[in-house]
């Protein structure tokens, strides 16, 4: 006589509905002994167990479950509450941990009690983690204090991601993806010695931009200016609206004139730094004013052979700009170097103006020979109607 085990699964199910537990677990096994390959049979088992109090059996038909599909959410969650019942809260950690990576965030399936489950398990592994970041902030603190700043910060940074309270963000550059570079976020000063420079003339710049301002504001237009027909996507506010408006000294390495006269000593300054000689593309050097409450949303940009520099010019209180898990205030006259292929975003939540001095340089970890190979390729691309398009400023 054949034996089916989807009837006596059914049977099962409908003595635990009854709460039966002697019948249900009879089933159980029975249509375990037929199809023993079946994790979901071993799962109802378990539960059988469950209901008659037997938690040795439970475990043992969990992990049978899990044996044959090791991230079947259900049982995770199951032995991890099991494991927390019998007081083993590391072994329930474990459980809730890989329940959580199996389970797509967002998850609204599987009936309340699984979506209360979740719910649990989330906060478990929350508490435990901030329980551990705790314990060690407080014993790390005064080694961290005295390492070199920028071993400190990636040491720092690497307990956060390990914590969960820290993303990491890769390269994701539109148009051309140099390989080999670090993700750095935001690069240390020190690669960049002529920062110094560009923040001792911040009051020149500044009275030359307010100057300009006061006159009208003449050359500011939009910064993002898709065309009709164009996809838009997160740019649907900001596409040709002067809430993110730019006027450039430089753009794609053509030299703006009429900012030449409008800001002579900016330009000048401009004219002695190291900034990105590539063909077609750069320099590239301009005022960027960010009107009050106005949010530029997250995105990235062309390519990762550049770094961007942004110069403070006038920054209200509350103004932030993110990089990747790092979000900074800017700070007048304090310039910084970022890597604006890896997410970034900037909000001015004021009802000031924020406005900032942005110029690119060569990504400070591409050398001076392999510059010039780079160049050469973009040279060869352009001769052969193969330019990199969607290369443009950040």
């Amino acid at each position: 006589m054949t034996i089916d085990p989807v009837a006596l699964n059914s049977q099962g199910m409908a003595a635990l509905r009854q709460g039966n537990a002697p019948v249900a677990i009879a089933a159980f096994l029975a249509a375990v002994a037929a199809d023993p390959g079946a994790a979901i049979l071993h799962y109802n088992l378990a539960n059988a167990h469950a209901l008659a109090g037997d938690g040795a059996a439970q475990l043992e038909a969990l992990n049978a479950a899990l044996d044959r599909d090791p991230y079947m959410p259900h049982a995770l969650l199951a032995r991890g509450k099991l494991a927390e019942a019998q007081g083993h809260p590391m072994a329930a950690l474990a459980d809730f941990k890989r329940l959580l990576a199996a389970v797509p965030d967002g998850e609204t399936g599987g009936g309340p009690n699984f979506r209360a489950g979740l719910a649990h398990a989330r906060a478990a592994v929350a508490a435990e983690s901030a329980s551990l970041g705790d314990r060690l902030d407080a014993r790390l603190a005064n080694a961290i204090a005295t390492a070199p700043h920028a071993d400190a910060e990636r040491f720092r940074h690497a307990v956060d991601v390990q914590l969960g309270r820290r993303r990491v963000y890769v390269h994701q550059p539109l148009v051309l993806n140099y390989p080999y570079l670090p993700a750095i976020q935001y690069f240390d000063p020190a690669l960049f010695p002529w920062l110094p420079q560009l923040e001792a003339a911040t009051p020149i710049i500044r009275d030359e931009l307010k100057a300009l301002l006061a006159a009208g504001g003449g050359g500011f237009a939009p910064y993002v200016r898709y065309p009709r027909g164009a996809p838009v996507n997160q740019w649907g506010e900001l596409n040709h609206s002067d809430a993110w408006a730019a006027c450039f000294f430089i753009e794609h390495g053509v030299p703006n004139l009429a900012m030449q006269e409008h800001c002579p000593q900016t330009a000048a300054l401009l004219a002695g730094l190291p900034l990105l000689d590539l063909p077609g593309r750069g320099p590239v050097a301009f005022f960027s004013l960010l009107k009050p409450n106005t949010r530029i949303p997250p995105h990235t940009g062309a390519t990762n052979v550049r770094s961007i520099i942004h110069l403070p010019l006038i920054v209200p209180q509350g103004c932030t700009f993110r990089v990747g898990n790092e979000t900074r205030p800017w700070i007048e006259g304090e310039a910084f170097a970022f890597d604006d292929t890896i997410e970034h975003e900037a909000v001015n939540p004021s009802d000031e103006l924020r406005a900032v001095l942005i110029v690119d340089a060569w990504n400070p970890f591409i050398g001076i020979a392999e510059r010039d190979l780079i160049r050469r390729w973009v040279r060869e691309l352009d001769a052969h109607g193969q330019g990199l398009a969607g290369f443009s400023a950040a």
